[in-house]
């Protein structure tokens, strides 16, 4: 059983902020984390940046019958995009991805509604975004969100996280203007066994974390305004 490297996705947030904070300092940094497991790591990186704390809902679009195969993705802010090289060659229909889009964009609804509880959607445009996740195995959702948030306009994308197969760490950063990871192990196998604690995170804790974050950046805003 390999060493514990975080005790909680907390504390991982914690000691991920600090490297993070060397690479944004002085910018306009918007912290967008990939639900669930990554809001927990958010939200301490976005506390100790003294940054805004929003989601970036990510959705695969399976190719029809092997929905592992990913032949594009939706995100937040009605983003698709697409995989066209594969669709000519397995001759994908139209219809088939237009199919998939709309039952992947309800699903990013329906998320999107529990965790923000009517709370607008943070601009990203002309920001540095910092994409967090807890962990990185393969990459496929943090790659699609990157893909999906480069249409959106971004000063600049950096994408962090505690810990990361070593091939997939290292091919992010070709993808994005800066990749951290904190830990890159050989013998990797899955995020979890990394960490001492990792229960699963539910739609609605995600909710109520976001929800912290926005009461903080209100009495920062207050605080800002009664100087």
């Amino acid at each position: 059983m390999p060493a514990v490297l975080f005790r909680d996705r907390a504390e991982a947030g914690c000691i991920l902020a600090d490297r993070l904070r060397k690479v944004v300092k002085g910018q306009d940094v918007l912290v967008l984390a990939l639900p669930r497991g990554g809001v927990p790591v958010g939200l301490e990186v976005a506390r100790v940046l003294n940054s805004d704390l929003d989601v970036f809902v990510v959705r695969k679009l399976g190719v029809p019958g092997h929905e592992e195969l990913a032949m594009g993705a939706v995100a937040s802010g009605g983003i698709r995009v697409l995989n066209r090289s594969l669709i000519e060659q397995l001759r994908i229909p139209e219809a088939a991805i237009d199919e998939a889009t709309d039952r992947e964009n309800l699903e990013v609804h329906r998320r999107e509604g529990v965790y923000r509880q009517g709370r607008p959607r943070a601009p990203v445009a002309g920001r540095t975004v910092v994409l967090v996740d807890d962990g990185l195995a393969t990459g496929a959702t943090m790659l699609a969100a990157v893909r999906t948030l480069s249409m959106q306009d971004p000063e600049k994308i950096v994408a962090g996280v505690p810990v990361a197969a070593p091939e997939t760490c290292e091919r992010f950063q070709k993808y994005v203007d800066h990749m951290l990871c904190i830990a890159t192990p050989k013998a990797f196998q899955a995020v979890g066994i990394w960490y001492g604690s990792f229960p699963q995170i539910t739609d609605e804790e995600v909710g109520d974390l976001l929800g912290r974050a926005a009461r903080r950046q209100d009495r920062r805003m207050v605080g800002l305004y009664s100087d």
